[in-house]
């Protein structure tokens, strides 16, 4: 079974975010990376991007596939995560941890609605085996 973390939230996309008032960290589940496999590559978004939520945020490429990360969230990225950059294979190990993609403020302290609790997720992932 994927680790689901409980102070996040989570999309039926598997991206998570962690939201601190206005800044949000985007990731990817440990599920997500599961089902990737080895990750190889990610495209990384720029520092100052205006973002749209729907909106592809990164693209992770895998052994198996190569796959968009969705923003939860619309705002502007004040930060990327260089550590993944130049190793990848951090979102393996620790998808929720070094693993994280990038942070956007949102000057919006409010998540959205559609975004999963952690028992939500597990939920939601039980319905994927």
């Amino acid at each position: 079974m994927a680790e689901v973390k409980e102070e996040l939230k989570y999309t039926k996309d598997h991206e998570w975010i962690l939201q601190t008032d206005n800044l949000v960290k985007i990731g990817i589940s440990d599920y997500a990376q599961e089902n990737l496999g080895d990750i190889v590559f990610v495209e990384m978004p720029e520092v100052g991007d205006e973002i749209s939520q729907g909106d592809s945020v990164a693209t992770i490429e895998s052994v198996k596939a190569v796959s968009d990360v969705y923003a939860p969230v619309s705002g502007k990225v004040i930060e990327v995560n260089d550590e993944i950059a130049n190793s990848p294979e951090i979102i393996n190990k620790e998808p929720y941890e070094g693993g994280w993609i990038c942070v956007i403020d949102t000057q919006n302290s409010s998540a959205p609605q559609e975004l999963m609790n952690s028992k939500q997720y597990e939920e939601y992932l039980q319905t994927l085996e």
